[in-house]
């Protein structure tokens, strides 16, 4: 049976959170060296690699996923001897990255984070911004936040709401003269462009602009460019635009919180994704359009 001291794993787990050497060092506040060789001494010990090395940086080995989450866990129980000889065994500390797409990003989780980071001043949540489920998959986030209406296999999770959407666009612009803003990329794929497909359907030179995303949608409605098929979260909070439908019952899609199937999660994520789930559905009312009348 080995002997190491946590000394040893916080190496290995600085640079699977940060893929280099150097921002490892940094975040350690060592020097470049100190890390190869304490990545080295580790592999050596153990008789096998932990990291494949490339060009760009060190990516942590497909079979060697269980190593990083028991160095999680061997962190997360450390902070807690901490905690409660400082009678303080309720604050959650240590590192939690949580992703999900840019609609959510702007505009609903910034609260969450900074609400969970003044009340656990040692917690450090970093936010990734996606729009597709890889970086959840590859476990390079602990837990993620996604409208959809199916998961793929690899995620397991709870749905906490739904996203409600609304049709937006300036009050200036006269109803009959006014042409749609398209979806594409990502958002081609979502249940939201399913329902703009079947209101279009059979009118000609109906798109004015198009893109991949629901805050350049926003941004584009904005201009006077077309009306936005827009979640109610984002098209509400500009008083620039007005809400001409919704929530709209065939684009509405339930909220789901994420982690991959693989994952052990430790007490601190735990507790982390019991917060998120109750922190959306306080804003259950907001995300579904429902807190405006049509």
């Amino acid at each position: 049976m080995h002997r190491y001291s946590w000394d040893d794993l916080k190496f290995v787990l600085a640079v699977a959170d940060t893929g280099t050497i150097s921002a490892a060092a940094r975040l350690l506040g060592v020097n470049h060296a100190t890390v190869l060789r304490r990545i080295a001494n580790f592999e050596k010990e153990h008789g096998a690699p932990v990291f494949e090395r490339q060009s760009h940086g060190y990516s942590l080995l497909d079979d060697k996923a269980g190593v990083i989450e028991a160095a999680r866990e061997a962190q997360e129980a450390i902070f807690s001897v901490a905690q409660r000889m400082q009678g303080r065994a309720d604050a959650i500390a240590g590192v939690v990255r949580l992703s999900s797409t840019d609609t959510f990003c702007q505009a609903v989780l910034p609260e969450f984070v900074k609400h969970m980071t003044e009340v656990n001043p040692e917690l450090e949540i970093e936010l990734l911004c996606s729009n597709d489920y890889a970086d959840l998959a590859r476990l390079e986030a602990d837990i993620a936040v996604r409208p959809a209406l199916k998961l793929p296999e690899v995620l397991r999770g709870e749905a906490e709401g739904f996203l409600g959407f609304g049709v937006y666009a300036r009050p200036d612009m006269a109803a009959e003269e006014i042409r749609w803003l398209g979806l594409q990329g990502a958002l081609k794929r979502s249940t939201a462009a399913r329902w703009l497909v079947e209101e279009t359907a059979g009118r000609p030179n109906v798109f004015g602009a198009q893109a991949d995303s629901f805050l350049v949608l926003r941004a584009l409605a904005l201009q006077g460019l077309g009306q936005a098929l827009l979640p109610c979260c984002l098209g509400d909070e500009v008083s620039a635009l007005v809400r001409r439908h919704g929530p709209l019952e065939g684009a509405r899609v339930p909220i789901w919180v994420l982690t991959h199937k693989d994952r052990r999660m430790t007490p601190r994520l735990r507790e982390v994704q019991r917060r998120l789930c109750a922190f959306l559905r306080a804003k259950s009312l907001r995300l579904s359009g429902e807190d405006i009348a049509d």
